[in-house]
């Protein structure tokens, strides 16, 4: 597990999902609140990716070169990332065209029925 993620399972956990899997869940939503497209995900992760390797470098004594886990690590980023982006377009889409969309459900929008 530790050549995989590139450091302890620990580290991987406190830094990877709560520290910058917050950090990226607001990125989604800011991508998504500035009508950017979800394209946008991927270099902002991948550099959210790259400082979660720094600090696991530096912190927590982790592989800074681990591409594994470089790669493990833009992974859980960029999904957390995408959760934000589609949660904060479906309010987008309901809250600012109602007469046209209504939410159906937390991560999709529908056409409005007559």
């Amino acid at each position: 597990m530790i050549d995989i993620l590139g450091g302890s399972l620990g580290a991987f956990l406190g830094l990877t999902l709560v520290l910058f899997g917050g950090a990226s869940w607001l990125m989604g939503q800011a991508v998504a609140e500035t009508w950017r497209s979800p394209l946008q995900i991927l270099p902002y992760s991948g550099l959210l990716a790259a400082s979660d390797r720094f600090l696991d470098f530096a912190m927590f004594d982790g592989a800074l070169l681990s591409v594994p886990g470089f790669v493990v690590s833009w992974i859980v980023i960029g999904l957390v990332a995408v959760l934000g982006f589609r949660i904060r377009r479906a309010r987008q889409m309901a809250s600012q065209y109602p007469w046209l969309f209504e939410r159906r459900g937390p991560f999709s929008w529908s056409e409005r029925r007559g």
